[in-house]
């Protein structure tokens, strides 16, 4: 055989070969490795006809089909277009500010007379939770800012979107103005140019897999993010922080709100939502309540079920609630809290429904926080529905627990608990190893706030025991081994100042039981042996 034959043989061959390997693999049903495509958006990046959008690299300033970035993240996700980027492709957004909204780059769809609708079309989801559609910022220390305009309804839409990343952003708008506001913030509604504002910053439903981190979502005029119908969420240093109305919004304007499956948040932080936030400044301002026409939640939900667990999280200085999970009510939610402080919130701190365990963490009542101050317009009422700073709805046997937390108030109640249906006498209210302080009502300054208040039970659902209690009304000291009208040695007991640590002198220190205990403290620092009470365990610097 001639030297060319031999070599068209080995050819053959390899051919046979990969026949085979593929005639095996589509034999067992076992798709190929799929490729997905990375993307890159930069502001001196160029159009999609100038640029393939695959090469972070600026548009040279000339030719078409150019291997460069595009300049906006409108062209992958055109404003009533159909996306550019496929499920599980990557898109990374270099450092910069980029308008979002009417007559941004690659808005060419949208129309003067309906800005509000010019917004990114849906993010495509991934195949699945192992390869998810990512929407990425280029530097997590210098993040791109998308701030919205023209009276836009959203900023980043994941309807109908799953298997999703988003990290590395800051979404915001360029005015001060708040959704509606009574005391002259009012956003411009009704005349074309509306501003540089914008409605809200996400919005999501019907979305399953997402995993939301390294966020810092502020200054919208009504709300930081609107989601529900959620299942399998993970959200992780994430600020919402300073949006007109509402932190998180989880109540939908059509249909079931209900989330399911496990809803997790880690290093979350949401403040001063129920305020404005001047711009470029960054401060509250116009803080408003339910009674001026405003909203005010740090977090609410409609109805809903799934696993809430909040680790390590912040909840201050929102014009309602801090925390508002009331409506858990779907049979099978259940919720944890770790290492969370909510603090300074006009109403209730946190408010839970269902079986609950809070552990390591603070809960400071200081529900006036609002009055007399310079951001406050009209936060009203003050201590709304009473100030009360942990509420707690339970069902026909519910079981909750509260353990090695420090709570304080100036409502009605430190703790309150309500039954919604028909309680039978199990249901249990377990408080172990914590530190409660009394102040005086802010609304009734001839009264101190109660320990803990409850109705509707066929008979009390507290079990208090190995906790410091001081302060409260009618001096009340329900457990054997509770310690009673003593000072709790904190560093700081003033209800606006509030620092839970333990001074090397305060009663609290070894007088825990062990039992049920949780391991470390809100510090993430080991309890020893004998653990405290309250939040934090004392060690010697």
């Amino acid at each position: 055989m001639t030297k060319r034959g031999v070599e068209l043989m080995k050819i053959v061959s390899l051919l046979s070969f990969v026949a085979v390997i593929l005639s095996v693999c589509s034999g067992a049903g076992t798709p190929l490795p799929q490729s997905y495509t990375t993307w890159y958006v930069r502001p001196d990046g160029g159009s999609p006809e100038q640029c393939t959008g695959l090469v972070n690299a600026p548009y040279p300033g000339s030719g078409t089909g150019q291997s460069c970035a595009w300049d906006h993240p409108f062209r992958a996700l055109p404003p009533e277009g159909e996306p550019r980027i496929a499920g599980g492709d990557s898109l990374i957004i270099a450092a910069g500010n980029y308008m979002m909204g009417y007559g941004a780059p690659g808005a060419d769809n949208c129309d003067a007379d309906y800005p509000w609708g010019c917004f990114m079309a849906a993010i495509p989801s991934g195949p699945d939770p192992t390869h998810p559609t990512r929407i990425l910022g280029a530097d997590d220390s210098n993040p791109p800012e998308l701030w919205g305009t023209e009276r836009v309804d959203l900023i980043l839409n994941l309807t109908d979107a799953s298997n999703v990343e988003i990290a590395y952003l800051e979404i915001t708008d360029h005015s001060g103005c708040v959704e509606s506001h009574t005391g002259g913030l009012r956003c411009e509604r009704d005349t074309f140019p509306f501003g540089a504002w914008a409605v809200r910053g996400i919005y999501a439903e019907d979305s399953a897999n997402v995993h939301l981190r390294d966020l810092n979502i502020h200054g919208l005029a009504s709300a930081g993010v609107h989601a529900g119908r959620l299942t399998d969420w993970t959200v992780e240093n994430v600020r919402i922080a300073g949006n007109g109305l509402v932190g998180w919004d989880g109540d939908l304007w059509e249909g079931s709100d209900s989330n399911s499956g496990t809803m997790r948040f880690q290093r979350w932080t949401v403040e001063w939502n129920g305020c404005g936030e001047t711009w470029p400044g960054g401060q509250p301002t116009g803080c408003w309540g339910q009674e001026a026409g405003g909203y005010g939640d740090g977090v609410g939900t409609g109805e809903t079920g799934g696993h809430w667990i909040i680790e390590d999280s912040k909840f201050l200085h929102n014009t309602s609630d801090g925390l508002d999970l009331l409506y858990a009510r779907i049979p099978g939610s259940f919720i944890e809290i770790r290492r969370t402080i909510a603090e300074g919130n006009d109403g209730q701190q946190i408010k839970t429904t269902g079986p609950v365990l809070i552990e390591n963490s603070i809960i400071v009542g200081n529900c006036g926080y609002f009055d007399g101050q310079p951001f406050t317009y009209n936060v009203e009422p003050i201590c709304r529905a009473g100030g009360t700073a942990l509420t707690l709805d339970l069902r026909p046997g519910d079981q909750v627990t509260v353990t090695s937390s420090t709570l304080a108030s100036e409502g009605d109640c430190i703790v309150a608990a309500e039954c919604t249906g028909n309680c039978n006498g199990s249901e249990k209210i377990l408080l172990r190893n914590n530190i409660f302080m009394g102040y005086t009502d802010f609304l009734q300054p001839d009264d101190r706030a109660c320990l803990a208040y409850e109705e509707t039970f066929p008979r009390s659902p507290f079990d208090i025991d190995y906790s410091l209690i001081d302060g409260v009304k009618d001096d009340a000291c329900p457990g054997p081994h509770d310690i009673c009208g003593r000072p709790p040695g904190l560093v700081s007991t003033s209800i606006d100042s509030f620092d839970a640590h333990l001074l090397p002198t305060s009663p609290a220190i070894d007088k825990g039981t062990t039992e049920g205990a949780p391991r470390d403290d809100f510090d993430g620092q080991p309890r020893d042996s004998k653990p405290d009470l309250g939040a934090y365990e004392r060690r010697t610097p």
